[in-house]
Formats: C-alpha cells, sequence, structure tokens
C-alpha cells in the first residue's frame, strides 16, 4: 500500500493505500517507477493465475446463502487454490504495522460495512447481509487478483443499487480503457458515476500493477487527482493492472480496527467491492480474471455513465 504521506518502503496488503489522495502524492523529488510492462506470453501465463482466483470465486458464491460462514468461504477458496498448485497470495502477508500479526487469511471477508481486509469468521451470514471476497494466488511466477461483493439472500433496494453501482463502475473502467489513452480518463468516468449515483469512492485505497509481484507499479486510484494528472498512466500494451473500485453509501471516510487489518467505513454503512486484473494489449484490454474468455467492447458513449470528458492537454504529455 501506499500511505496518504508518501511511499513507504514495503507494500501493505492487499490494495494500495492512495498515494494519490487529492492532495497527497510521492515524498518531494521521489521518482515514480515505471510500470513493469508484460510480454504477450507473460500476459498468457498471467491469464492462468486469474483463471484460478475466477474458479475459486465461482466456488465463493455458491456458498453465499444465509447460515454459511465467511470461514466456509475461506475453506472452500483454499481447496481450489491446493488442486491448482497455487500460491494464496494474502496468507501469512505482513503487516506494515509494527507489533501487527501478518495477515492470517487466504481471503479477505468483509461484510456489510467492512470495506476491506477483513478476516474469516465463523458467524453465520444472515440475510439481507452483503459481503466482499478478495483473493489472489500465484501459479509459476504470475499472479492474479480479484474480488467480488455479494448479496446473503434478499437485500434491500439501496444496497443492491450500491452494489450495481460498484460493480458497473468497476465495467465501466474496463470498457472505457478500450477507447483511453491514459488513466485519468478512466478515473473520471469512475469517479463521476458514482457520485452521480448518489455513493462515495473511498479515495484511501486504490488499485494497483500487478505481474510477477502481488503489487506492482502503478498506482491505480478510482478518482482524479493532481498527483495522478502529474503522474498520469499511460494505456499501452503491456500494461496489467488490477483494478478495484470501492464504494460506500454514506462516507468516504474509514478507520481501521484493533485487529489490525479490517478497515470499515466511519459511519458504519454498507460499501461494496468489486476488483478484476486487466492487462492492456494490443487488441484492447483483456481481462484475465473472468472464469471464460469474453471480449471487451468499448462504445462510443456509456448509456449507464457520464460522458468521457476532453482532455486536450493529454495530447501533449509525451
Amino acid at each position: 500500500m501506499f500511505s496518504h504521506r508518501g511511499m513507504v518502503p514495503r507494500p501493505s496488503f492487499p490494495s494500495f493505500l492512495a498515494g494519490m489522495g487529492r492532495k497527497g502524492g510521492p515524498l518531494p523529488g521521489a521518482p515514480r517507477p515505471a510500470p513493469k510492462l508484460k510480454s504477450p506470453r507473460e500476459i498468457t501465463l498471467m491469464r492462468e493465475a486469474g483463471r484460478v482466483v475466477a474458479k475459486a470465486l465461482d466456488r465463493v458464491r455458491e456458498l453465499a446463502v444465509p447460515g454459511a460462514t465467511t470461514a466456509d468461504m475461506e475453506d472452500a477458496v483454499a481447496a481450489v487454490f491446493r488442486e491448482h498448485d497455487a500460491l494464496p497470495l494474502f496468507l501469512g502477508y505482513p503487516s506494515t504495522d509494527k507489533g501487527k500479526p501478518p495477515f492470517p487469511a487466504v481471503i479477505c471477508a468483509s461484510v456489510n460495512h467492512h470495506v476491506v481486509h477483513g478476516i474469516p469468521n465463523r458467524r453465520p451470514l444472515k440475510a439481507g447481509d452483503i459481503v466482499s471476497i478478495d483473493t489472489g494466488c500465484k501459479i509459476g511466477s504470475w499472479c492474479g487478483d480479484s474480488a467480488v461483493t455479494l448479496a446473503i439472500g434478499e437485500i434491500s433496494p439501496d444496497v443492491q443499487k450500491l452494489l450495481d453501482v460498484t460493480s458497473e463502475s468497476l465495467n465501466l473502467a474496463i470498457r472505457a480503457m478500450a477507447r483511453c489513452r491514459y488513466w485519468s480518463e478512466v478515473a473520471s468516468l469512475m469517479e463521476r458515476y458514482v457520485k452521480s449515483q448518489g455513493f462515495y469512492v473511498i479515495e484511501k485505497f486504490v488499485g494497483h500493477g500487478i505481474g510477477q509481484d502481488m503489487h506492482e507499479e502503478p498506482q491505480v486510484p478510482n478518482f482524479v487527482s493532481k498527483p495522478l494528472l502529474k503522474n498520469d498512466i499511460r494505456l499501452e500494451p503491456g500494461l496489467v493492472l488490477a483494478i478495484e473500485p470501492m464504494v460506500a453509501m454514506g462516507t468516504k471516510e474509514v478507520r481501521t480496527l484493533d485487529d489490525g487489518w479490517t478497515v470499515e467505513t466511519k459511519d458504519r454503512r454498507p460499501s461494496a467491492h468489486f476488483e478484476h486484473t486487466v492487462a492492456m494489449t494490443l487488441d484492447g484490454p483483456r481481462v484475465l480474471t473472468y472464469l471464460e474468455d469474453q471480449a471487451v467492447t468499448p462504445a462510443a458513449s456509456q448509456a449507464t455513465g457520464p460522458e468521457l470528458p476532453p482532455t486536450p492537454d493529454r495530447d501533449k504529455q509525451p
């Protein structure tokens, strides 16, 4: 992760903290490393890890019923990873907070107002709950990372809208990557769409590059800030990003609980989290964490979201 005050020596897990905050950014004078671009062969290898992550989350969907527990989901994902000789990326990940234990599970399981980094437990889920499951694995030398928020039984219409908007924010970003040149254009679409629906983009956490390491440059915010515009991300072939919008119902402000990991909204109202690993190729974006390969079709305009804002200054960038 990255903190609002600058880059920490070792990234914390599993989502970067937004050094891209509205007023934050890298330490003065510190150059931001260039993204590690992947070859077509390497992207194909990453697809294998992504497919296994998709299978694991598909198994979780089957368990998303009243009475199930997040510990059940943990066991199911761990079993899928064992079946495919995949290394769990989250289990044992060290905390950057001195004295805090490493992450103890294969999945993050965040229920209702918990945003990210929730620890699985044996509490039965009940109808009306939502649960965000985030997980990743490595096969060979390459990583995959994905997340989904699931409804448990029947949920209220406003919470269902929260899930729909967060999921659409991610899908909108993937489609927009097919026609945008820089990430700031995509982030602007995501932010404006979420706000237009009456929700809040959580800014403390952002996505990240991914490859042989789970966390690589660049930071991938779901909103536009001055630091992003200053260090914009060119959407070029070989770039692989873990894109993960987190959206809240009542506030973007969050806090970490005493376990050192679980992050919740300060008003304790629900939040949602969706994520895919996406590669830019010569043919456009390719989602590596779909269960089955799907084409990404760019749209001239987004029917469900705002139009792409003009960015004439983008053409002045190298």
